[in-house]
């Protein structure tokens, strides 16, 4: 439903972003679809699984390499709070997402109102990191995590060979457990200051309007009263 509500802020001829998750691959199959029927657009996806999926339905692509900007992003979020402040980076593409978002001139969220919440944290931050001085790395945001009080640990993420995972850049990635973030933007300086800090989930000032499904219809989040 949320997906199919976005479909709202897309229009043919449009430049637009494709997220990565559960909930953005039903936008990318909605936009599938009226592709089939003539719809013109020209798409960055947000990681190597999206491209597949936005391949195999025929959605022309291209990469921020050949254009330097785009009209909009649909993508989900795995926590998103009443300021549109969001937690991403479940699914391991967040440095894609938040580069892909960046260059868009609006960003839309797609979820169910089960990522609502009061404060970010509950979901593990993730934390992506350059391979190199991991161990030092690891160390250094251990730091943050005690200076923010955080209420659970760090881990790095394994994939389901018990190896660590590996993200489409070459990257791994910690995930923070918080449990209450009091301070986004704190949080945010703190972690990117750490020099193997890549990127992380947080998203701030990012998302124009979220779209989240509930089971009386759809809520729609933007800041405007």
């Amino acid at each position: 439903m949320a997906a199919k509500a976005a479909m709202g802020e897309v229009k043919s001829g449009m430049r637009i972003g494709l997220g990565t998750g559960s909930t953005a691959k039903h936008f990318v199959d909605f936009l599938g679809a009226e592709v089939a029927n003539g719809f013109e657009c020209l798409c960055v996806p947000t990681s190597e699984v999206t491209a597949a999926q936005a391949r195999s339905l025929n959605i022309p692509l291209t990469s921020l390499d050949e254009i330097d900007a785009l009209d909009v992003t649909v993508d989900g979020a795995d926590e998103i709070d009443e300021a549109r402040q969001l937690i991403k980076g479940g699914g391991g593409a967040l440095l894609r997402e938040k580069i892909v978002a960046a260059a868009s001139a609006k960003m839309i969220v797609i979820a169910d109102t089960s990522k609502m919440v009061s404060t970010l944290g509950a979901f593990p931050l993730p934390i992506e990191v350059n391979k190199f001085g991991l161990g030092a790395t690891q160390n250094l945001v251990q730091s943050i995590l005690d200076r923010f009080k955080a209420e659970g640990g760090l881990a790095l993420r394994m994939d389901s060979e018990s190896k660590p995972f590996v993200t489409d850049g070459g990257h791994f990635i910690l995930d923070a457990s918080f449990g209450r973030i009091s301070d986004a933007k704190a949080l945010s300086t703190a972690l990117l200051d750490i020099p193997g800090v890549v990127q992380h989930g947080l998203f701030i000032d990012m998302c124009e309007k979220a779209y989240l499904a509930s089971p009386d219809g759809v809520v729609t989040l933007d800041g405007k009263a």
